[in-house]
């Protein structure tokens, strides 16, 4: 019975939410101590909200398919939800793999793999089954790796571009407040309101790109990054098995994408149950 890996579990980000959280308490407690409830009240400005969020859309309407704005929501979802990929558990799958192939043959894995939750694992073990070359397995699940590559990254633009975009539109907003205070120079009852639209544009535009997009965008990345290292990890144990490496060479192969703390758990893990194998 091989051990139970989903391949990714996904549960919910507690990281994400929390460092916006803290971001926006940062900056009201700047403001607010400083100002006070007056002060936080004159940070809210909504014309200035509105040329930045409507000049946002509008350049990322401009950029993409409206199929893909409406996307962008789902995308966002991603950053929200952390992926639990146990490498210690695929290694002792591919471990259990290898010995069965080994003492059975690569045909008893057919059966065996049915109830894998990972497609891409059950994927490599089936073209393994079916007897194809070791390089035409690699070619095959690298392009799917590609493929993945490209549709995350697709999705990561349109808040990498929103990134870029609002700064650029709290900048126009700026130039907007600057033309109106200078064209009503002789009124100063006007400078007050159109200074506020000049700064807060910039405030507003800084703010969403810095503690919003940029961050989202770099967190879905770097969800990418760890996707991409453990599939990478899954082609190397469907090529050991299919090659009909020893089960022990074999983890010992896949045991070198752990990081130390991981390697160290596993040979206690391999000692704990070595002690029980001797005791029975």
């Amino acid at each position: 019975m091989l051990p139970e890996v989903g391949g990714t579990m996904k549960r919910f980000d507690f990281l994400t939410p929390a460092g916006l959280t803290v971001g926006v308490l940062m900056l009201l407690f700047g403001i607010v101590y400083n100002g006070g409830l007056t002060g936080f009240l004159s940070f809210i400005d909504p014309a200035s909200m509105i040329i930045v969020l409507g000049g946002l859309v509008s350049g990322l309407l401009v950029s993409f398919p409206v199929k893909d704005v409406k996307h962008m929501f789902i995308v966002i979802k991603q950053a929200f939800h952390h992926d639990e990929q146990n490498l210690r558990e695929l290694i002792q799958t591919f471990v259990t793999l290898s010995d069965r192939a080994r003492r059975e043959g690569l045909l008893s894995l057919e059966m065996e793999v049915e109830n894998v939750d990972d497609p891409f694992l059950r994927k490599g073990v089936l073209l393994a089954v079916d007897g194809l070359e070791p390089d035409v397995i690699h070619d095959i699940m690298n392009a799917e790796i590609t493929a993945m590559e490209e549709r995350h990254s697709k999705g990561r633009s349109i808040l990498e571009k929103a990134g870029e975009y609002a700064p650029s539109w709290g900048m126009i907003g700026t130039l907007i407040g600057l033309v109106l205070m200078l064209k009503n120079l002789n009124d100063p009852s006007t400078l007050g309101p159109n200074m506020a639209i000049a700064l807060l544009t910039t405030l507003y535009g800084s703010l969403m790109a810095n503690l919003v997009f940029i961050p989202l965008a770099a967190k879905l990345a770097l969800k990418t990054e760890q996707e991409v290292f453990f599939k990478q990890i899954i082609i190397e144990g469907v090529i050991g098995v299919q090659a009909g490496q020893n089960p022990k060479i074999l983890e010992e192969k896949l045991s070198a994408f752990l990081s130390n703390k991981e390697r160290v758990q596993q040979n206690e893990s391999n000692r704990n149950g070595e002690d029980l194998d001797d005791e029975v």
